[in-house]
């Protein structure tokens, strides 16, 4: 029995699958730097954040952000658990969806305007 266990962990290493204290470790690191980019970005924008997650592709999860302030930016990262876990480490408040009450918090400015009003009407060509 004990080599039919080791069997099937030498199978499950040989498909790719980091040894578990290896992936916990580097779990962990991207949660880390997850979180200090985060901070960073509360702390510039008043202080406070509030943020969304969503699934964007395999191996992606968006953090949608909205700072006190109603900057908003995006980050990335590789699974749910991880971007939850530094969104809660960084004391962002996490929402569900990103609805009325979450978009009314976003202040868009003249780039923003100017991009969306310039993709649309009287901007260059799409090749």
């Amino acid at each position: 029995m004990a080599d039919t266990q080791q069997a099937d962990a030498v199978d499950e290493q040989a498909g790719g699958q980091p040894a578990p204290g290896r992936t916990d470790k580097r779990a962990e690191r991207r949660t880390a730097r997850l979180a200090k980019e985060i901070a960073a970005f509360a702390a510039s924008h008043g202080g406070s954040a509030d943020g969304q997650l969503a699934h964007i592709a395999r191996g992606s999860v968006r953090i949608a952000l909205v700072g006190a302030d109603g900057q908003w930016g995006n980050l990335v990262a590789g699974t749910q658990d991880v971007a939850r876990a530094a969104a809660e480490r960084a004391g962002v408040t996490l929402h569900d969806d990103f609805d009325g009450d979450l978009a009314a918090k976003v202040r868009t400015g003249p780039y923003e305007w100017s991009r969306m009003a310039g993709i649309q009407v009287g901007g260059p060509a799409n090749p």
